[in-house]
């Protein structure tokens, strides 16, 4: 087992009213440490996990650079990285307040993926500066988990290290969101007995969830011609002079009618609206939807549409929130996601690899499938190793694994020494 050093985060002291806080009282000093996965008792201990043990491993990883994962701790480790910039509902916030949400995210890796993972904070929201810094300390990790970090900026930080490095870099909130979404959809089409490449949908969001679901479920089979996408200015089409080239990309591969309008010219005869707005959408815009249709309303905490009017225009609703049924929760895919890249050391993440994760979070609903539960509870344990074997197999099936994992199961995460969470911690 590789050797790691204890780390600890500080706080600062409270005053009395906020250390009476269960909240700050649970932060205090932070959510995590790394822990030493050896002994070190004795003088041959010292000897063999540092100098001059240590200095021959050094040497034959230096002659033999395919070693390091082998002989190091990268192997099963994460950055969890963020400039501040789009932190949960928080917004713009910076890096020192973004903390505990990346200590958050870090223990769920280790709760849930077995992944371990290391919260890093940058004081620059500069593209340039973002992209040399995870670069410069890429050699550290096995894998690269962008957070938070607010779009369009986000695009083009992850394009350009996907292709800089050769260790898998994914923007959860892009991917992650996608892929929980793809896993919905696909059950909620099952349940109402229809076909991807019929459905009409319509997602109210252009930044980085939106465009990443638009991507994965086009990937996955929905035709981009029945897809609309609206951002704050209305319907998303080729005749606008005002977009971005991320929007002008969609716009060449979406709404090939060339509808017009705001969302409620783009809803008329929709069977699917998925929400990653904020905002409210009005119910006189979802009356023109299809009858027996699907709302996903995934804006957090206030989804877009209440359940309770959602239900009057859809056959099947599902939110972000842990307090209805059929939570869209990132934690679904990440942990598992990133739990198959690493065994299977494959050097980026597929389309494909996103797709493979949201059939498999999908087929754990199995016999339980109903209109209440297309998604599985974000504790079941089950998840996470279904989806890590997905994820492998898929990666060699791309040829960007350099590891061959068996088709079987996964072995249980190895155990956390975290309490077991519940549903209100990982909102």
């Amino acid at each position: 087992m590789p050797c790691g050093v204890t780390v600890s985060f500080f706080s600062f002291e409270l005053d009395p009213a906020l250390a009476a806080d269960p909240v700050f009282d649970l932060h205090k000093r932070g959510k995590m440490s790394i822990s030493p996965t050896v002994s070190l008792s004795s003088r041959d201990d010292l000897s063999l996990a540092y100098t001059p043990g240590v200095a021959r491993v050094c040497e034959a990883i230096a002659e033999d650079p395919a070693l390091y994962p082998d002989y190091t701790w990268t192997a099963n480790t994460v950055a969890v990285v963020t400039d501040g910039s789009a932190v949960l509902g928080l917004g713009n916030i910076g890096p020192k307040a973004a903390m505990p949400v990346m200590e958050g995210k870090a223990i769920l890796f280790k709760q849930f993926g077995g992944v371990d993972s290391i919260p890093i904070c940058l004081d620059t929201q500069d593209v340039e500066g973002i992209i040399a810094a995870v670069k410069a300390i890429a050699p550290s990790f096995g894998g690269i988990n962008l957070e938070d970090i607010s779009a369009p900026r986000c695009f083009e930080i992850e394009r350009r290290l996907d292709a800089e490095l050769d260790i898998p870099v994914f923007h959860d909130d892009q991917h992650g969101t996608a892929v929980v979404t793809l896993a919905a959809l696909t059950n909620a089409a099952k349940l109402l007995g229809r076909r991807f490449a019929e459905l009409r949908v319509v997602i109210s969001g252009a930044g980085a969830a939106g465009v990443a679901i638009t991507q994965t479920l086009i990937a996955a089979g929905v035709d981009g011609a029945n897809v609309i996408i609206c951002d704050s200015r209305g319907i998303i089409h080729a005749e606008r002079g005002d977009l971005t080239p991320i929007k002008t990309e969609l716009a060449a591969t979406t709404n090939l009618s060339g509808r017009t309008g705001g969302i409620a010219e783009a809803l008329i005869g929709a069977d699917v609206l998925i929400g990653v707005s904020g905002g409210a959408i009005d119910e006189t815009a979802l009356a023109g939807m299809a009858p027996g249709g699907i709302i996903f309303a995934l804006a957090n905490p206030t989804p877009e549409v209440p359940p309770h009017i959602a239900h009057k225009y859809a056959a099947i609703v599902a939110t972000g929130r842990s307090d209805f049924p059929n939570q869209i929760n990132n934690v679904l895919a990440f942990p598992g996601i990133f739990r198959g890249a690493l065994d299977s050391r494959a050097s980026t993440i597929t389309e494909a690899m996103k797709v493979a994760a949201a059939e498999a979070i999908a087929a754990v609903v199995s016999d339980d499938l109903r209109a209440e539960a297309i998604v599985p509870s974000p504790l079941d344990p089950r998840v996470a190793p279904a989806v890590a074997e997905a994820v492998a197999q898929a990666a060699a099936r791309d040829g960007v694994a350099r590891r061959q994992v068996p088709a079987k199961p996964a072995a249980p995460a190895r155990a956390s020494t975290l309490s077991l969470l519940t549903e209100s911690d990982i909102n």
